[in-house]
């Protein structure tokens, strides 16, 4: 028997490679000579990094602005002249101090200058995987890292965060990285939301970032100034409003092409290639809803390894559907970890003993 073991990370509790490894385990204590391939997957967010340096990336760690403009480490992925910057490395929602929320001040600052580090390293392409973002400052912060000037009508330079940005008075990009012109950047995202309106980066991410109602709007009125200054050719593109309008000033600025993120991390670690003899395939993530149906990693890959007729096993956090998005029968199984562990908090804090489960589990059930 193989079988293909190929979650997304578990987000706040495992990575992807841990998962995958657990399962490993436990389906070894059942099936010793079951050939297994251990095959991490993100899909642009927290944990891409860990897939691409398991596909082959290797990983440099740099010092670089947090998103509270304190310092934090960050790894960059580099495999030739490819690099992956994953935001969230030096601009998410881990990176808070004591995971406070800071939704007006938050800065994509050092994204930029981990984009900067790619660029000394020679990276001629930069996939930029940008889940997980703690700002909503429409990439503002890793512009001026990237050598613009964003300035007050008093000339001094934008502080950190969006709200500033609505005392945007000048936007100079002259002053621009001179690389960047000739880098080809890759928007790996999933979010296909605008930058502005009631589907904007403002209204719907930023309370998941910590705004009230009222700093959501004053978050949405500042991108809006920004993008009268900035230019609207792209305000409304499909992943414009991803990572509190990161996607913005990347598809504006940097003229990154968007792609779906799974799509992108399913080709870097050559996922098609690896079903060959494959008779199961295991993936999975924390939380299946009906996000994970709009192009999440477990959905991805459904798609993928059934248009080889390879049947799928789901394995999650807790799975969220109703009667209406009945792709249950899709999937071989579904295990959940709740299901065997009542106590979620156990689940996110201890997370190995029942995934280890789970994997005896499935091949019980295979064996038979």
């Amino acid at each position: 028997m193989k079988i293909l073991i190929a979650p997304d990370s578990f987000k706040s509790s495992a990575t992807s490679l841990e998962i995958a490894t657990w399962l490993e385990i436990g389906i070894k204590s059942v099936i010793p000579r079951c050939e297994t391939i251990l095959t991490p997957i993100g899909d642009g967010g927290e944990g891409s990094l860990d897939a691409a340096l398991h596909a082959g990336f290797t990983s440099t760690e740099y010092v670089v602005t947090g998103p509270t403009s304190k310092p934090v480490r960050a790894r960059l992925g580099m495999k030739g002249d490819v690099a992956l910057v994953e935001l969230a490395q030096a601009s998410g929602l881990s990176q808070l101090p004591s995971k406070v929320l800071a939704p007006m001040q938050a800065t994509s600052y050092g994204t930029g200058e981990l984009i900067l580090h790619a660029l000394d390293q020679g990276a001629q392409t930069v996939i930029l995987a940008i889940g997980g973002s703690a700002c909503t400052d429409a990439g503002a912060g890793a512009l001026q890292a990237l050598g613009a000037h964003i300035r007050d009508s008093s000339g001094h330079e934008l502080p950190a965060g969006g709200a500033a940005l609505a005392h945007v008075a000048t936007l100079d990009v002259s002053t621009l990285d001179s690389r960047i012109a000739s880098t080809h950047f890759i928007l790996a995202s999933d979010v296909t939301n605008p930058l502005i309106g009631e589907a904007g980066a403002a209204e719907v991410y930023s309370p998941q970032k910590g705004a009230d109602s009222d700093q959501v709007k004053e978050l949405a009125a500042a991108i809006t100034h920004f993008a009268s200054l900035a230019g609207s050719e792209h305000i409304n593109a499909p992943g414009a409003g991803a990572a509190g309008g990161f996607g913005y000033m990347a598809l504006t600025f940097l003229a990154a092409v968007h792609q779906s993120g799974i799509d992108t991390f399913l080709s870097i670690v050559d996922f098609e290639s690896k079903l060959a003899g494959v008779d199961y395939v295991i993936t999975g993530e924390g939380k299946f809803d009906s996000q994970s149906m709009r192009g999440k990693t477990p959905f991805g890959i459904y798609c993928v390894a059934t248009a080889s007729q390879i049947p799928v096993i789901l394995v999650c956090g807790q799975a969220e559907l109703n009667s209406s998005e009945d792709l249950r029968p899709g999937f071989k199984e579904i295990y959940t970890l709740n299901s065997f562990q009542p106590d979620i908090s156990q689940c996110i804090t201890n997370p190995r003993p029942i995934v280890e489960k789970i994997g005896q589990s499935i091949a019980l059930s295979l064996r038979r």
